[in-house]
């Protein structure tokens, strides 16, 4: 990331001072001096960087707010989304982007591919705006712990993109647990069937780095696309889609949908960091595996005692592979394609992704026995986005605010690490942020940016 050219002490001052002049906005913008000081009343003004996919998504729910500036390095991509909005300002660099605006914008949406989530949330957020970043938080652990940092120092609101995590769902389930419905959990067992299964994973091969080099598109920007990554030539395998499959740019079947299946076990189980964690792979040929993810992998977590929770081994499954049936499970029905088992000591819960939806207690005998427990977390009104728009303006925290998102991406990033050091145990030390028995797995933590970008 090169050097901003607005200090954050000047921008502060100039927001402070500045009137907004976009479109129909008429407040002064004061959400970068004071967080969450914003009256209920008041719009936000919102920028969105990558907007071609999920961003687009994101923008919708949104729509109340003042949507003043998009930036996507892809006009093609991001045309629809462009027309959507056409009092927004255009930009392809998002530096660019923030040397013009920056004093008109309160809150940005983040949702570039992996590799760029950290250096373009790191800039929002030293300049005092609030950040919306999908998920995963970052594309290695150096980054999503400087990140979980900057927002704690610069008092911004943030949040993850998992939105299962404000889903009424998940709280059940931890309220299910607190209240010892199946009493203390041992195992747990998570599944994708990515990247086999679901777009845009279905077509994509496990595959070397393609040689050939057709020309860029005119309308893409292919140096910023890369970014901090090790520059290689344009190719269409990589963008708009595929880029998940590259170990350069995405973070596989576990960082794509780790967020959503584990993060029901995270919170309720209050996991943390484990202690060990090791991975089996298809991989087997070396020239493949240096590039892209696995056809399928298994990850095996060892997560210590918590206060009077056990000790807790957690197995994750993708490509298709599923753990062993689950108990009391009736045999004419199936798993779904992603979900998890929780097993405690008298019976187990199944989910689906996405905040532990379509809940199920198991065996049979206990869910119709069971009383619900009252409803001790406080249910989200709205959606994810509109949940963190409302953290933007009363400064109360956002369901999955960088705290809780930053700590729960570390954790899957460890076994998206350990798939690429397969086939061993990792010993993790959390505090030290280090593996104490890997050097080749430590490598990996904070592994170094393309000339000119920084974090």
């Amino acid at each position: 990331m090169k050097t901003n050219s607005i200090s954050r002490r000047g921008f502060l001052v100039t927001a402070a001072a500045s009137a907004v002049s976009a479109g129909c906005v008429t407040r002064v913008n004061t959400a970068a001096v004071v967080p969450g000081k914003i009256s209920p009343n008041e719009k936000l003004n919102i920028a969105a960087i990558g907007i071609g996919g999920m961003g687009s998504g994101n923008l919708k729910s949104c729509q109340a707010e003042n949507i003043v500036a998009l930036c996507d390095v892809d006009d093609v991509y991001a045309a629809k989304t462009f027309e959507t909005y056409p009092h927004a300002k255009r930009y392809k660099d998002y530096r660019k982007m923030f040397d013009a605006e920056g004093k008109n914008i309160d809150a940005v949406i983040v949702a570039t591919p992996d590799h760029t989530h950290a250096v373009i949330a790191m800039t929002a957020i030293r300049l005092g705006k609030h950040v919306y970043c999908q998920k995963p938080l970052a594309h290695n652990l150096h980054e999503v712990r400087q990140l979980t940092e900057a927002a704690r120092e610069y008092k911004v609101q943030t949040q993850m993109g998992n939105q299962g995590h404000s889903s009424d769902e998940i709280r059940k389930l931890k309220e299910w647990i607190a209240d010892g419905a199946i009493g203390h959990v041992h195992e747990v067992h998570a599944w994708s069937d990515r990247p086999v299964g679901g777009d845009p994973w279905s077509t994509f091969p496990m595959m070397k780095r393609p040689t050939d080099t057709p020309p860029v598109p005119d309308t893409l920007d292919w140096d910023l696309w890369i970014g901090p990554a090790k520059y290689r030539p344009y190719n269409p395998i990589y963008h708009p889609l595929q880029w998940r499959g590259w170990w350069d740019f995405g973070t596989g079947a576990l960082g794509d949908m780790g967020c959503h299946i584990l993060d029901p076990s995270f919170w309720a189980l209050d996991l943390g960091a484990p202690t060990c964690v090791e991975a089996t792979t298809t991989h087997w040929e070396k020239e493949v595996s240096d590039e892209t993810i696995p056809r399928a992998s298994i990850v095996r977590y060892q997560f210590p005692a918590r206060g009077k929770m056990p000790p807790v081994n957690l197995t994750w499954y993708d490509g298709r592979l599923k753990p062993p049936f689950p108990r009391d499970f009736d045999p004419r029905q199936r798993l779904n394609a992603d979900g998890a088992l929780l097993v405690g000591e008298k019976g187990s819960i199944v989910h689906g992704s996405h905040g532990a939806g379509n809940l199920l207690l198991l065996p049979k005998t206990l869910r119709q026995q069971y009383k619900q427990p009252a409803k001790t977390i406080p249910r989200i009104e709205g959606g994810h986005e509109e949940d963190w728009i409302r953290a933007c303006k009363d400064g109360r925290p956002a369901s999955s605010n960088f705290e809780y998102g930053g700590a729960l991406t570390e954790m899957i990033l460890l076994g998206v690490l350990a798939m690429r050091v397969k086939d061993r145990p990792l010993l993790w030390d959390g505090a030290a942020m280090r593996f104490t028995n890997d050097e080749q797995a430590n490598s990996l933590i904070n592994p170094p940016y393309r000339e000119g970008w920084t974090l």
